[in-house]
């Protein structure tokens, strides 16, 4: 039965992470089905883990090439394989496959996440009257867990609540899920899985790829099945598309918008092909009493993608909120709803590089991998800002606020880009109300989006919410929040009602 994956890929662990596979050099029973029930509890939401059997390991990574396995011996690990699904509680069933590398025989063991955490099995296979435990993963060791403890109680937790990418969608049916999509991804990324899904039987299909779920007479697609494979997913998750909004002046009185839809792939791919064609644009100056130009990018396209491929994946798709990217004249803002699960906070988002092993959306994450749309092991924070500072950019902001309701990142213009935009921009802001004294004042307690919003209230203190939503092109509840913490902050107040009132703007003696 061949996986959903590119087996040299996952060798060379560039789509998943080295703490999500084990190396064993030959068939070891007890550690394996000890791995396989650790794999399938998933304390850490990481999707599961391979288990690589005929491949020796040196420090967590694979050595190569493969010692491999006797082929007289496959055939006994897969019946071995299938009389572990007995010895697990409840049942669970992981995937194989063999495979040829370096004409060495491999055996890979796929254990997705289960659905009935926890699991449990024998602590000993010699004698299986003794007790049962369950087991987890620790980095790359494999534990028992103590009854009563912490992580009893926190898989206990986590059965109650699966993923949402990873639950069964009741709404929709198994013909919901597209073949050519399907196909096109598998041809992609390589996956010998291509080839049988010509001949294969579609649910069969659809179960070994995990994107279906149930009997087989109430077989259902899972969420990020249809995320990912169905041609229009908003039909199911009313926010599952991108909006992006390009202003042609400073403060967004006049813009024009562009909405992304289809497979969340390929929305993400249309976005930034969209952003790379028509925002970002290379420069070359020429410097004075040197032979080499200097040449830089208005916006360095990597930082770009890398932020927005982490809002496609770690984005709510129950919310109806979409994701938003705000092209402005100074900067690109994307808006993602909600905000990053604890303990990340807005203390933590100031760091270049952050650890965090709690994912909002495993099975996408792993789908976007496998494509080279997202980065693995927490890399996508210093790529955004290795690539910033390569180019003489600003460094980015990270922002959300203290109930974690969205996450907002800032990718600044190049500051000599940004120096053309004012000088064609000065004389068009001629005359507005709005203090470059205040701009400095609360430059540091505010974001760019309360600056912008509190420009606009300075130049028409009875703009509306709907007005400045409007304007600003994020949608009226998201203006609220940011109209509270700046009435919050002591920075404006509400004068007489809510129909026919204005806004004033606090002086700091006031």
């Amino acid at each position: 039965m061949a996986l959903p994956i590119n087996i040299d890929e996952l060798l060379s662990g560039n789509t998943i992470e080295w703490d999500r596979i084990e190396f064993k050099k030959g068939w070891n029973p007890t550690p394996i089905l000890h791995s396989i029930c650790a794999y399938a509890n998933d304390i850490n939401n990481w999707g599961g883990g391979y288990i690589i059997l005929g491949v020796e390991e040196d420090k967590g990574i694979a050595k190569l090439p493969p010692v491999g396995l006797p082929k007289k011996s496959i055939d006994y690990i897969q019946k071995k394989i299938v009389e572990f699904s007995h010895k697990i509680f409840p049942e669970y069933t992981p995937i194989t496959q063999p495979f040829m590398k370096n004409g060495k025989l491999i055996f890979i063991i796929w254990a997705p996440a289960g659905d009935n955490r926890p699991y449990k099995t024998f602590v000993s296979l010699n004698n299986q009257k003794t007790e049962k435990a369950t087991y987890i993963k620790k980095g790359s060791v494999t534990k028992k867990v103590q009854p009563g403890s912490m992580e009893e109680r926190r898989l206990f937790e986590m059965a109650a609540r699966i993923p949402f990418d990873d639950r069964i969608n009741h709404t929709a049916n198994i013909s919901d899920l597209n073949l050519d999509l399907i196909q096109k991804y598998l041809r992609t990324v390589k996956s010998n899985l291509y080839k049988e899904s010509k001949s294969i039987e579609f649910s069969k299909l659809c179960r070994q790829m995990q994107i279906a779920k149930g009997p087989s007479e109430y077989l259902r697609p899972i969420n990020a099945g249809l995320l990912l494979f169905n041609e229009k997913p908003d039909k199911f998750f009313r926010g599952a598309r991108i909006e992006a909004v390009i202003h042609h002046g400073k403060v967004g009185r006049s813009f024009s918008e562009k909405i992304f839809t289809g497979p969340i792939d390929k929305q993400l791919q249309d976005t930034l092909d969209f952003i790379k064609t028509n925002i970002i644009h290379e420069e070359v100056q020429k410097v004075e009493d040197k032979p080499k130009s200097k040449r830089f990018y208005n916006y360095p396209f990597q930082a770009i993608e890398e932020v927005l491929a982490n809002a496609v994946y770690h984005r709510g798709y129950d919310r109806d909120n979409p994701i938003e990217v705000q092209i402005l004249t100074d900067r690109i803002e994307v808006l993602s709803f909600p905000g990053p699960l604890p303990p990340i906070d807005n203390k933590m988002l100031k760091k270049h590089r952050i650890v965090a092993r709690d994912y909002r959306n495993r099975r996408i994450g792993d789908f976007l991998k496998e494509l080279d749309l997202t980065e693995g092991r927490s890399t996508g924070f210093p790529i955004i800002y290795d690539s910033l500072e390569k180019n003489g950019s600003p460094p980015p902001i990270f922002e959300t606020d203290d109930d974690r309701t969205y996450f907002l990142a800032t990718i600044k213009i190049h500051p000599e880009s940004l120096q053309k935009t004012v000088e064609k921009t000065r004389v068009k802001t001629k005359g507005e109300g709005w203090s470059e004294k205040w701009s400095e004042k609360w430059s540091e307690s505010l974001s760019e989006r309360q600056i912008d919003i509190l420009k606009l209230i300075t130049n028409n203190p009875k703009i509306s919410r709907k007005e400045i939503s409007k304007s600003i092109g994020i949608n009226q509840s998201a203006i609220q929040k940011h109209l509270d913490t700046l009435k919050k902050k002591n920075i404006i107040k509400r004068i007489g009602p809510a129909k026919g009132g204005h806004w004033k703007v606090i002086e700091k003696n006031e």
